[in-house]
């Protein structure tokens, strides 16, 4: 019951960057380092992290936009893990990754990559829908702050497959990881992400047809997750 009235204010809006860091390091602590969305959630802290310690630096020519999407981004993830830990059913793209977390035969990089598809493929177009309404202006009014926020997601792709990646003798072409993982790219997630939310935010007008695309984008990352997810033999 304590646990679940923890994850409860997970639904509260976060109060700034350090207020969704803290919600992630709690639940981190919960889980078994092993588990699919420990090995998410790690990563997607230390994301998190650096886009905090940027905007603090000012990198981002609008801190407080960057703030707004970067919190209402985490909320979406964190909305999930809710639905997921009281018995409900989070958005499509990120029930393979909540059914398998626990399986054997899944790599620590299927779960970061089947996380990170999730979480860009469609929580990041919502979420610059989020801060639109929110601060009331357009999403091109946000593309500086999605691409800086995206550069450094780009710059630890890179260090989360070095990290995860068994070792160097399964660094093959023929490799089933080393395919799943070469077939997967954060650049085009990203990319199609922002094609999403101009497309979203142009049928605001227009829910039912907003809501029919936001519904086929869901099922579509999810089964590139599922996808990501295939288990694996030794």
């Amino acid at each position: 019951m304590a646990q679940l009235e923890r994850f409860a204010e997970f639904t509260a809006p976060a109060h700034g960057v350090d207020g969704v860091v803290a919600r992630m390091r709690a639940l981190g602590a919960d889980w078994p380092p092993r588990d699919g969305v420990a090995v998410f959630n790690r990563v997607y802290l230390s994301v998190t992290e650096e886009v905090g310690s940027r905007i603090d630096g000012g990198a981002f020519p609008d801190p407080a936009a960057a703030t707004a999407l970067d919190v209402r981004f985490a909320e979406r993830y964190l909305r999930a893990v809710h639905a997921a830990a009281t018995g409900h059913r989070p958005p499509a793209c990120w029930r393979p990754l909540f059914q398998y977390r626990r399986h054997p035969g899944v790599r620590p990089l299927q779960f970061a990559l089947a996380g990170i598809n999730a979480h860009i493929g469609h929580d990041l177009a919502l979420a610059v829908v989020d801060t639109c309404r929110a601060l009331r202006c357009e999403p091109a009014d946000l593309e500086d702050e999605f691409d800086r926020v995206g550069d450094v997601l780009v710059t630890l792709e890179e260090r989360i497959r070095e990290e995860l990646m068994p070792g160097p003798d399964l660094l093959q072409v023929a490799d089933p990881l080393t395919h799943l993982a070469s077939s997967w790219s954060l650049e085009r997630a990203r990319d199609g992400a922002w094609g999403s939310a101009r497309t979203l935010w142009a049928l605001r007008d227009l829910p039912g047809v907003a809501e029919e695309f936001r519904e086929r984008l869901d099922g579509a990352v999810g089964l590139v997750s599922r996808i990501l997810l295939t288990p694996l033999p030794d």
